[in-house]
């Protein structure tokens, strides 16, 4: 049996639609006995402040009020930033309002956020 490259393989995957795609993670996952949904990763904040650097928040929570009425998009980016399978980011949509992400920095809060946002969801920091 020839071996393929990587690029080779990443061109294959790129010709396949979504649902052939599909099909072959469920073959791989049956034939290799393994799961190809990566966990959730729960970023966790560092060393404690200063007291007085205590006042200013640091650790966010991302929590998603509304899909805006566009729910496959929403989806998308859910899966795009929790690792969450279709079946788990769909049943967060739509169990709204419902955190998203939890106990993440400032930064990563503010960009998935925008990301939300920018495919017409309602979120909010906590």
């Amino acid at each position: 049996m020839a071996k393929l490259s990587t690029d080779e393989l990443l061109g294959a995957f790129k010709e396949m639609t979504l649902i052939e795609l599909s099909e072959f993670v469920k073959e791989f996952e049956t034939v290799f006995d393994v799961k190809a949904a990566a966990p959730a990763a729960v970023v966790q904040g560092g060393p404690a402040a200063p007291a007085e650097a205590a006042v200013e928040q640091d650790s966010f929570d991302v929590v998603l009020e509304g899909d805006g009425g566009k729910k496959i998009q929403v989806i998308k980016v859910v899966r795009e930033l929790t690792g969450l399978g279709l079946k788990e980011a769909k049943d967060a949509v739509e169990a709204a309002p419902k955190a998203i992400l939890e106990g993440v920095n400032k930064e990563k809060a503010e960009a998935a956020k925008a990301k939300l946002e920018g495919e017409g969801a309602k979120v909010t920091l906590k």
